[in-house]
């Protein structure tokens, strides 16, 4: 009772009267629920959800995130219903709870399904609710405090899972206060021969470093007298645990040869001071290069600011020092929770929040294109839960990226559109391959083509997002899919004009929609598309469609592919419209191939020059010199297209990239390759196609090539 007592006395600190009167309802109500309930500890169960508030109340929370944690588990444990919470203290309470429960009454195929699932359903609550997940913090928090009631084997279990979604998700939402915390009891259960080792060697060094950090302190505050430089406060930072840990294993590193084990935090009024402290300690004391950071200039995603330097002090010791504002401080502390947006209480506060959560949103986005838990979970680890860095655009906006991201996870960042007509990069200014690492610092230029044919399949082992790597696969999904259409509704009309029926009659939308029926398809397009590669046969498509056109049911018999005889080309295919017996002649300059949308302009002497409508020769033209035209009756043999091709250089490239063409009955006139000197080729050929969708063939079959990453189209001068 001391306990619950001194919650409602400190909820009263910043809550109304009326609003801890809820407070204290929830709680009566949450002990009726689990009356009898008893933790592994022997403890009443009671006490979980008290410690969970009592952690959100130092986060100075609103009441229906401090009622959700005292209700967080009835109704995964008791037998309280979500209607009977919802009836009891609203939608919003209602909701946190929901989102904090567990899933139950689904049969999983393994417990690291369950688990994944659990996660997803948490991940897509919180970013419709933050507080949903501040509660789950409070939640794990106080589990990790009272851990050594489990057995060995379950410890381990959550302080890697801890590690792995709860620690980084606290460093996300800037909450460093629960990150430490969480990380520090995470080594403890992970590995307890290293954690008790620092602990130990710490205390020993303890004494020593004190009497270190005063000195320094006491020097800077004479300093800012003299200089008349006001202070909130000064104070040292013992480092944590676990970031002891982690740099004593990636830096291959003694504990004695870690200097900065303590650093000194100044607090002070205002950012202008931020600057003049940072002014004078570099006076003071050498600064050690490159352990400058500007986090106030440009902040963290979870919103942190500071001034980060590290000096050599007075005995030649590294001393780390952040400068920082007590505002900038209390970000830093409580993240999140420091902007709720339900405090601020004004439109401009709760839109400054909604940007804050930007990165929630696209979680949403990324949960709609994945269907498997595990890889949802996944995806998050590896996207926002990883080490970044931070690149440029050329307008200087700051991208973050996870550690190890490439061009084109920032091109796909950027832009959709961008990504699929990546054709190169620059970083600062100068040409890179595509699995260039991108580095902190460096200024990205995407380059772009409205020519090229969009991703390779090699593109999926470059990129490092799964943001980019959905948005390829996505691509892929679409583009195949509408050649499918296109290629199947060819392949129908084609079968049903061989045996002399009426294509509009034979396809008209109720026969099409009752032959969908038939094959269990969804729509029209979705059975074109598998006639198209090859789920289903044209001729059985073909069969049911002229049904009832017939008096008896011949065998629709699927045409036999046959390679053509070449012949005579007679013209180019193509008329002026309204002019009869004028010259045509395809340009030279964009090769316009049967299937393109085509323009024509009079020239002097040479009839009329018939380009693709995209082409910029024919853009230029004044407009009373141009002519309408179409392509009609016979097509010519083959048609020159000039392709441009992009990859990596390695042994047979130029070889698999012939071979490819020539799997698609396609000839080649002319070929040139140069390899550049940081390993990337560039391949031209002239290509004789029959039409466009022969032309995207082609294409399809080169990028599926190894190693090759782009593959466009190019356009002459003339």
């Amino acid at each position: 009772m001391i306990l619950v007592q001194e919650l409602f006395q400190k909820a009263a600190t910043y809550l109304p009267p009326e609003e801890v009167a809820k407070l204290e309802k929830a709680y009566k109500y949450a002990e009726k629920a689990h009356d009898g309930q008893l933790r592994k500890s022997g403890e009443p169960y009671i006490l979980h959800p008290v410690a969970v508030t009592e952690i959100l109340l130092d986060l100075q929370m609103d009441s229906s995130t401090l009622i959700a944690g005292l209700l967080h588990d009835v109704v995964e444990d008791t037998g309280v219903t979500l209607a009977q919470i919802h009836e009891e203290f609203g939608e919003t309470v209602a909701s946190l709870v929901d989102g904090l429960t567990k899933l139950k009454g689904f049969k999983f195929r393994s417990n690291a399904e369950h688990q994944a699932e659990n996660h997803r359903k948490m991940f897509i609550a919180m970013a419709k609710d933050v507080r949903v997940v501040l509660c789950k913090l409070a939640d794990r928090l106080h589990n990790m405090r009272t851990l050594q009631h489990l057995p060995e084997e379950k410890q381990r279990k959550k302080a890697e899972e801890t590690l792995e979604i709860f620690a980084p998700l606290a460093h996300r939402l800037g909450i460093s206060k629960i990150k430490w915390e969480l990380e520090d009891r995470s080594l403890r259960y992970m590995n307890p021969q290293q954690y008790y080792k620092i602990v130990s060697m710490m205390k020993k060094k303890r004494t020593e470093r004190e009497a270190f950090l005063s000195e320094i302190i006491e020097t800077l505050y004479d300093k800012f007298t003299e200089m008349d430089l006001q202070v909130e406060d000064i104070s040292g930072r013992p480092k944590h645990i676990y970031s002891i840990y982690r740099k004593m294993k990636t830096q291959h590193k003694q504990f004695h040869e870690i200097y900065d084990l303590m650093a000194v935090r100044v607090i002070v009024n205002s950012v202008r001071d931020c600057y003049a402290v940072l002014g004078m300690i570099h006076t003071m004391w050498k600064p050690m290069p490159g352990r400058f950071k500007d986090y106030i200039a440009m902040p963290k995603t979870n919103m942190y600011q500071s001034l980060h330097t590290t000096v050599l002090g007075p005995k030649g010791e590294p001393i780390e020092v952040q400068i920082r504002t007590m505002e900038m401080h209390r970000i830093a502390e409580y993240g999140i929770a420091a902007h709720w947006a339900y405090k601020e209480g004004t439109t401009v506060g709760k839109q400054s929040f909604s940007d804050k959560l930007k990165w929630f949103r696209e979680m949403m986005e990324l949960q709609s294109e994945s269907r498997d838990a595990e890889e949802f979970v996944e995806s998050l680890k590896m996207d926002w839960f990883t080490d970044t860095v931070f690149v440029f655009t050329p307008k200087t906006d700051v991208i973050e990226l996870p550690a190890g991201s490439v061009p084109l996870d920032f091109a796909y960042r950027i832009h959709t559109e961008v990504g699929n007509k990546c054709v190169g990069a620059k970083v600062n200014g100068n040409i890179v391959p595509l699995d260039y690492k991108l580095q902190t610092g460096d200024k990205v230029q995407v380059l772009t083509s409205k020519h090229s044919y969009g991703p390779s399949q090699d593109w999926l082992k470059l990129v490092k997002t799964s943001h980019a790597r959905n948005k390829i696969r996505s691509w892929f999904k679409t583009q195949r899919r509408e050649e499918s259409i296109i290629k199947g509704k060819e392949m129908v009309e084609a079968l049903l004009k061989k045996h002399d029926y009426d294509i509009n009659e034979a396809m008209k939308s109720e026969k099409m929609i009752e032959v969908c029926k038939r094959f269990n398809f969804p729509n029209t397009d979705e059975m074109l598309a598998a006639v198209g590669y090859g789920g289903i046969s044209t001729a059985q498509v073909v069969h049911r469609l002229t049904t009832g056109l017939r008096e008896e049911l011949p065998p629709i018999i699927p045409e036999v592919k046959t390679t053509p005889q070449r012949r005579r080309r007679l013209d180019v295919g193509v008329r002026v419209i309204g002019v009869d017996n004028v010259l045509v002649r395809l340009s030279r300059c964009c090769h316009p191939v049967p299937g393109e949308e085509i323009g024509g302009f009079v020239t002097r002497g040479r009839g009329v020059s018939v380009h693709r409508a995209d082409c910029p020769n024919l853009q230029s033209v004044e407009l009373d010199r141009r002519v309408e035209v179409e392509w009609e009756g016979e097509p010519a043999a083959s048609y020159q297209v000039d392709i441009e091709v992009s990859g990596y250089d390695r042994l047979g490239l130029l070889n698999d990239v012939l071979q490819a063409v020539n799997d698609t009955k396609a000839n080649y006139s002319a070929v040139n390759a140069k390899v550049h000197p940081k390993g990337f080729a560039n391949i031209q050929l002239t290509v004789a196609i029959r039409n466009i969708h022969h032309l995207r063939s082609v294409v399809e079959r080169v990028k599926g090539v190894r190693d090759i990453y782009s593959v466009q189209r190019t356009v002459g001068q003339g």
